[in-house]
């Protein structure tokens, strides 16, 4: 968690420090829930054990050069631990995606985005009781690919925006659960600097 803050920190930072140069800057705070092949539909070569469930958070900055089109980043989480039935141990998955992000204006309420890029999913997998001081768990981290959409929702004459959203994450080598496949739907709340009124 510690590497995964100092990346959204840092990100942050930086896609709000291009906004003194004029541009539009978003960030965005989510919370939405992973869903995933059923454990009784895992493929050939993948395990009976579902990545999908719980609640997860996720936070995210996006930065916009020219003509609505610029980059950005993601970072969501499972927001509790969850049960891997087949070690009899507890995980938690975490998502980074970097993208191309394209944010046609249709109207000053109403904005679509679209983002597609690359990533990792972190698997962290929890070997025993925690300790003071010490770490308790064994990562196994894979490439992604990602694609992603939302409709941001400016409700007011203001740059806050509500941003229902889904987000397919395509993770190489992803054995240890029942698909490569995982699907993120949610809803952030965000706000512009620079570039909607």
């Amino acid at each position: 968690m510690k590497k995964g803050t100092l990346i959204a920190v840092i990100s942050c930072a930086v896609l709000l420090g291009a906004g003194a140069f004029g541009q539009q800057v978003d960030a965005t705070l989510g919370f939405g829930t992973v869903t995933a092949t059923s454990a009784s539909q895992a493929g050939s070569g993948y395990s009976p054990q579902s990545i999908g469930g719980g609640l997860t958070p996720s936070a995210g900055a996006d930065f916009l050069l020219a003509h609505n089109f610029g980059f950005g980043a993601e970072f969501s989480w499972r927001g509790s631990k969850a049960n891997y039935t087949l070690a009899g141990l507890q995980y938690r998955p975490f998502f980074y995606d970097f993208n191309g992000v394209w944010v046609p204006r249709v109207n000053k309420y109403i904005s679509p985005e679209l983002m597609a890029g690359i990533g990792a999913e972190n698997v962290r997998y929890y070997v025993g009781a925690g300790c003071s001081g010490c770490q308790n768990y064994v990562s196994s981290s894979h490439f992604l690919g990602h694609f992603g959409g939302g409709i941001r929702l400016y409700p007011t004459k203001s740059n806050f925006f509500v941003r229902p959203e889904a987000h397919v994450y395509l993770v190489h080598n992803n054995t240890q659960f029942s698909s490569p496949y995982a699907t993120r739907y949610g809803v952030s709340i965000g706000y512009t600097f620079g570039g909607h009124h």
